[in-house]
């Protein structure tokens, strides 16, 4: 009897939701690592997630099958859970769509191997591991071609974009001079918006370019100009600044520094409160693909407004019309201005985790700790908006009414996905 026990193996224990984090810690390293754009790097976390929640919601119908409320999703075959794992199946679905839509997805598949050792080694049998396995390999390649089909592919083939020398708008800065980000990114397959629906969750036009001192715009680049001096408003800056890569000026020398995305930070907020409330595995699954597809169109609908209205950046014209000698304090991303894109993703974002979590969830934010970045306690997910709105005012690259305007576009988004997904 003893030495049955002895030589029995442990029952492995049941996969939680935490699990997901692990792998979604891993997309967003290898998206540091590629120097992932942010809407792009939503598009990898989208992908991924609904491969994941498309496979676990197959047996379990307790849960929305908000997949099917998607544009042109496809139709997927029935699964055989006998003998598998449905969350480690969802995983491994995870994994697969990474390693085949991510530069750097080599790295996922060593990532994955490591991952199946350490669950050998937990007890988990192999059969089982196997199985899960298989069922993987009927819904990631189904995934990935919805992928493809949403036209993404397709953007190479565009006319290379080139920045408008027409007073008031975008024109690249300092110090990277970089080439305008995905500039056709509204050209893609949105997984929620048409264009009978695009009306209601427009925003008004911004402030028009003017060089008179006494003018709307000028006293915005004034405002701009006079923000971000004390230390607690640079603190939140630095905080929410989220530049997948910025240039660190040393002497003659330009460094690359590598960081996070907006929609990074928000898909770890979400894991942080998901353990916080111990959520399993399917309901913390459910909270990822909801924020991952919400944030998408959230990229994809300020895109399609910063490419048509063009502003110009707070740089480019306070240089201009006030100080020539002026820098903000965080590097001015490369994408035109009007609306602030932290604003429009965090406010959707906030929208759509209050409905998921609850409202009023204290949390402390630790996401960029192992980057550098000290935690933040808020006292809930719009706070939080809030705080990574504003801090893009504080940081010297986004004009007031750019923020207000992301903020009403970003909750009117949020509201629609809400309902669109019966949450």
């Amino acid at each position: 009897m003893c030495c049955l026990l002895a030589c029995s193996k442990p029952k492995p224990a049941e996969i939680s939701g935490t699990e997901v984090d692990k792998v979604l810690g891993e997309m967003t390293e290898l998206m540091i690592h590629d120097v992932s754009n942010p809407p792009l790097a939503m598009r990898f976390y989208s992908y991924a997630c609904l491969g994941a929640y498309a496979t676990y919601v197959a047996q379990d119908p307790k849960l929305p099958a908000i997949h099917q409320q998607l544009n042109d999703f496809p139709s997927l075959p029935s699964l055989d859970f006998t003998g598998a794992d449905p969350a480690l199946a969802s995983l491994f679905t995870m994994m697969d769509i990474s390693s085949r839509m991510q530069p750097s997805g080599g790295m996922m598949k060593a990532w994955k191997q490591k991952y199946v050792d350490s669950l050998r080694n937990q007890g988990f049998d192999s059969e089982v591991i196997e199985k899960s396995q298989v069922i993987a390999s009927q819904i990631s390649p189904i995934i990935l071609g919805y992928a493809k089909a949403d036209r993404y592919n397709k953007i190479s083939n565009f006319p290379r974009y080139t920045p408008s020398k027409v007073e008031g708008k975008w024109y690249p800065t300092p110090p990277g001079y970089f080439a305008a980000v995905e500039p056709y990114f509204s050209s893609i397959r949105p997984y929620t918006l048409q264009d009978s629906l695009l009306t209601s969750l427009q925003i008004q036009a911004p402030i028009p370019f003017s060089k008179t001192k006494n003018s709307t715009f000028y006293q915005a680049s004034d405002e701009v100009y006079q923000a971000g001096k004390k230390e607690d408003e640079r603190k939140i800056a630095a905080f929410w600044d989220c530049n997948p890569f910025a240039l660190s000026d040393n002497g003659h020398l330009l460094i690359g520094v590598k960081k996070i995305s907006p929609g990074a930070h928000w898909m770890g907020i979400s894991g942080i409160v998901c353990a916080q409330k111990k959520l399993s595995f399917g309901p913390s699954l459910l909270v990822r693909t909801v924020l991952s597809i919400g944030l998408l169109d959230a990229f994809w609908i300020c895109w399609r407004e910063k490419y048509h209205s063009n502003r110009i950046r707070p740089e480019t014209a306070i240089r201009k019309l006030i100080d020539p000698t002026w820098k903000p304090f965080l590097q001015t991303p490369p994408f035109p201005e009007y609306p602030s894109g932290h604003s429009t993703v965090s406010s959707t974002a906030a929208t759509l985790l209050t409905k998921l979590l609850g409202d009023n969830i204290a949390y402390t934010d630790t996401v960029e700790m192992r980057y550098g970045i000290p935690s933040r306690s808020f006292s809930s997910f719009h706070h939080a908006a809030e705080e990574a709105s504003i801090s893009r005012f504080y940081g010297g690259i986004h004009f007031k009414d750019g923020i207000t305007s992301g903020q009403e576009q970003g909750k009117k988004l949020g509201k629609y996905l809400l309902n669109k997904f019966n949450l």
